[in-house]
């Protein structure tokens, strides 16, 4: 009789804890949780839904959105960070998942607790201005504001955001002086600029869009790279300041040790997703698409972070 071979006792019963091994081909088998770590209806929460509806169209399994907000975004990165890397929990952040850290303690590391998945848009900012000040682009803001040295004001909606590190570049790419206001969000900033209590605030072009287009602010630049479609009068600052360019931008990221087959199947959908009528969608919404590889999104974010951690640690920001 040939000799029977056993598996170790120990190493069957590791193989029965771990569950069938995770395969591309057959994921998803299940409905996927995409956490959210911001209320629902500001910008973060309209694209991350966007995309799990077409995930969802593509994969043929609901990608279900959980909204956890609080913490600065860190109650809902903690979320994913203890869920299992099975293919199954992803987080959707903007990209105070990667400065928030840099700004307070944060629960989590950026790097070691989370696997990047795509990089799916990034987010240009506007500066808005109150309408009845002299100031119609970058040159006159300069020229106001060294005519009236640290009386200029502009607000923040949260410190640390895309928002505040993009004002904190600006003032010494200009070499200008203002006051920063911080606020508890951008709707009661956008009240106070609007009233002219405030002068000027830089948030994403959703924020001030609205107004905009009712005439109640004036838009004087954006800081993308270049003009951007959906507002072509716009001059870029980097037309007045050559280099300048800031983004909030979104990413999508799995707890640490997601499978790699699994990472790369989820970039590959969602660049599919990006490649189709989305991108019209996000477009018109003036944000700026550049789908890539995982590679490409941890190159991208690695420098994005070596360029806010520079600006966070100049400007002595910290979270109170």
């Amino acid at each position: 009789m040939r000799p029977r071979h056993f598996l170790p006792a120990a190493a069957a019963a590791a193989m029965l804890a771990a569950g069938p091994a995770i395969s591309a081909d057959t994921y998803p088998s299940k409905p996927v949780r995409i956490v959210i770590p911001f209320p629902p209806g500001a910008t973060v929460d309209i694209v991350g839904r966007q995309l799990a509806d077409k995930l969802g169209q593509q994969m043929g399994h609901n990608f279900i959105v959980e909204n956890r907000p609080g913490g600065v975004g860190t109650i809902g990165a903690v979320a994913v960070q203890k869920s299992p890397p099975d293919g199954y929990t992803f987080l959707f952040s903007p990209s105070t998942l990667t400065t928030t850290p840099m700004t307070m303690k944060a629960p989590y590391d950026v790097v070691k607790d989370f696997t990047p998945v795509a990089l799916v848009a990034k987010a240009p900012l506007a500066i808005a201005v109150n309408k009845n000040l002299p100031i119609t682009d970058i040159k006159s803001l300069i020229a106001h504001a060294k005519a009236n040295p640290g009386k200029l004001t502009f607000a923040i909606g949260s410190t640390g955001s895309a928002g505040h590190l993009s004002t904190e570049l600006l003032r010494r790419a200009s070499g200008i002086d203002y006051l920063i206001v911080p606020y508890k969000g951008s709707a009661p900033a956008y009240q106070d600029l609007l009233g002219g209590q405030i002068d000027a605030f830089i948030d994403p072009i959703l924020g001030s869009s609205s107004y905009l287009k009712a005439g109640q602010l004036r838009v004087i630049g954006v800081t993308s790279k270049s003009r951007l479609p959906a507002l072509p009068q716009v001059p870029a600052v980097a037309e007045t300041l050559p280099g300048y360019e800031f983004y909030s931008w979104y990413g999508l990221w799995a707890p640490a040790n997601l499978p790699a087959d699994i990472a790369r199947r989820l970039n590959a959908e969602v660049n599919k997703a990006l490649a189709g009528e989305m991108r019209a969608k996000l477009e018109e919404q003036g944000l700026v698409l550049t789908p890539g590889s995982i590679d490409d999104f941890v190159r991208f974010q690695r420098e994005d972070m070596a360029k806010s951690s520079k600006i966070i640690t100049e400007g002595k920001i910290r979270v109170e």
